[in-house]
């Protein structure tokens, strides 16, 4: 395989071997190679020992060069002889040819050495030099143009890149190359348009698998491990794929979940209403017959026009109205409702589209595999959902931690459980709570059944295992930079409230030893019962048999089982920290 570092030395030899530039050949050549590239013919052999001397061909298809190599140097028996007797002999005739592929490499090397050209294509360091890596080693010098013309692979990209807003990306982030280039463009502007096209996939694949914001900036207590796609690894297997469209599309996350949430979006945008929503103050309910000043903007809404009194609630407004109560599943029989009207006056389309495109970038954020058994909590949802093969076998309530002690966003794998754990109180909640408590009581501890622990000049408190620990009778662990699991709890109570934010930042379940039988059923010996002969039996350490995913997520709309949509509440504000990060109107 020729390099571009081979092409650019027989490039480097046509200069040694001509005084002519390329120019100069191009105007003396006569007829032409394909594509308007100059036909050049040097010969190692001429009449007189001269290599100044070039010939053009009536008619060559590409750039002949000479092959030189060493030739042995004959010398007479006498050492002796004058100078003049040793002989020399030149190599014989022989040609290299340069084909069109090795013009477009020379060109799209030039480009790859460009600094100001690879910073405006808008990717990383790392990603441009995968890029020059990826074009460096590939059999052919342009990844999506072959003769002259676009490939299958690069006009089906070009759709999909085009079609972006289906995702929720934003197709003006991938600007693409001049699509009209012909046979006969240079290979300069070949090279190029390859490069920035190579570029908009790349950041395509990217941001369809969570590049467009950095999570951690919108608080420390988002930490997804966002596995960005390398940009040579991208490039190879869209370029190379039989459905390139459906290849880039991929990268966008292939969850059931994500997968609901944009067509939600497509079919938003394909039913946005002619006639926007309007504003409705409240008011009375309206039946047939009433006067009140809302019923222009009533009528307005479903385009009615004017009647003989504008403000009149007549047949004609009542019958719209209960054909909206009807699509809606609103009670009603044409009286115009406070439900109706909140209705009526609902979310605008764009604040819609902004809530569901900010919940798929979240859906990005997550592994690209789940697990084939997985635990999925969802904060805002104050719920937790056990999968099994993308079925849920278990779920249940939980409690998440309030506004000033969030529960973090993250994903880790669960390796083990703990009966009967004891609570070491963390140095946050000792600093706010508990030293307060020692200094204003100072039998707080012997009250509350906690072990002050000296060591040093340190000191920590713990709460033995328990009915009253704080932790409960177990508590699920999956390592994590936050310290935070899952576990049981004594204040069983809360759990009736609608709004669950109560907790320090654990997620507390209303059903853990149901859960735990749950994870460690496949082992087949560790049942409910059994789990709970252990308590009051000392800290008892199960492990897992092999690693269960838990995935802490945040989703404020969601598609259920019969195609309906739930919405929950911003708990923490994150929702709008995403829309205002991708510049989303809301």
């Amino acid at each position: 395989m020729r390099t571009l570092r081979q092409t650019s030395l027989w490039l480097g030899l046509i200069g040694s071997v001509s005084l002519l530039s390329l120019p100069a050949l191009a105007q003396e050549s006569g007829p032409s190679a394909p594509d308007g590239l100059p036909s050049v013919l040097v010969d190692s052999a001429p009449a007189e020992p001269s290599f100044h001397d070039v010939a053009t061909p009536t008619a060559a298809p590409s750039i002949a060069i000479p092959a030189i190599e060493p030739a042995p140097v004959a010398i007479t028996a006498s050492d002796h002889k004058p100078a003049d007797t040793l002989a020399i002999p030149l190599p014989e005739a022989a040609t290299t040819t340069l084909t069109q592929a090795d013009w477009y490499r020379v060109a799209m090397e030039t480009r790859l050495a460009d600094e100001a050209l690879l910073r405006d294509l808008r990717l990383g360091r790392a990603e441009r030099e995968s890029l020059t890596k990826y074009y460096a080693e590939a059999e052919r010098p342009l990844a999506w143009a072959r003769d002259g013309a676009w490939t299958p692979a690069a006009h089906a990209v070009i759709g999909a890149i085009k079609a972006a807003a289906d995702d929720g990306l934003n197709p003006t982030d991938y600007p693409l190359p001049d699509l009209a280039l012909r046979k006969d463009s240079a290979p300069a502007q070949w090279a190029e348009a390859d490069l920035k096209l190579s570029a908009a996939v790349v950041r395509y694949a990217r941001d369809a698998r969570g590049g467009r914001l950095e999570p951690s900036r919108l608080s420390p207590l988002v930490t997804p491990k966002l596995d960005l796609p390398d940009a040579g690894a991208v490039l190879a297997e869209v370029s190379s794929a039989r459905d390139a469209s459906a290849a880039l599309v991929a990268y966008n996350p292939q969850h059931s979940g994500y997968q609901a949430l944009k067509a939600r979006l497509v079919r938003l945008r394909e039913s946005h209403p002619s006639t926007p929503m309007v504003q409705v103050p409240k008011g009375p309910t309206l039946r047939v017959g009433m006067q009140d000043d809302r019923v222009p903007l009533i009528r307005a809404r479903f385009g009615l026009g004017s009647g003989k009194d504008q403000t009149t609630y007549d047949e004609r407004v009542a019958s719209a109205v209960a054909a909206f109560q009807k699509e809606k599943g609103l009670p009603g029989k044409g009286s115009l409702t406070p439900q109706t009207v909140a209705a009526l006056s609902g979310p605008s389309v764009r604040r819609l589209e902004a809530e569901l495109i900010s919940n798929m970038e979240r859906w990005r954020w997550l592994p690209g595999e789940l697990g084939a058994r997985n635990i999925m909590v969802n904060v805002p949802e104050y719920r937790l959902r056990f999968f099994d093969g993308g079925k849920v076998i278990h779920q249940t309530r939980v409690i998440v931690g309030k506004e000033k002690s969030q529960t973090p966003i993250f994903s880790e794998d669960m390796k083990y459980l703990v009966v009967n754990p004891s609570w070491t109180i963390p140095p946050s909640i000792m600093k706010k709570e508990i030293l307060p408590a020692l200094a204003a009581d100072p039998y707080y501890a012997e009250r509350k059944g906690y072990k002050i622990i000296r060591r040093g000049n340190k000191i920590s408190v713990q709460q033995p295992p328990g009915e009253r620990n704080a932790l409960g009778f177990v508590k699920f662990m999956f390592p994590n930079q936050h310290a935070v699991y899952l576990h049981d709890t004594p204040n069983r109570n809360l759990f009736s409230a609608s709004k669950r934010a109560f907790s320090h930042g654990c997620v507390r379940v209303e059903q853990p030893f149901e859960l735990a039988e749950e994870i460690l059923g496949q082992d087949g010996k560790w049942s409910e019962e059994r789990l709970r002969g252990l308590i009051g039996k000392g800290e008892r350490y199960v492990h897992l048999r092999n690693p269960l995913p838990v995935h802490l997520t945040y989703f404020t709309i969601a598609i259920d089982e019969h195609g309906d949509v739930k919405t929950f509440d911003d708990l923490y504000g994150l929702d709008r920290k995403v829309q205002a990060a991708l510049g989303l109107a809301s």
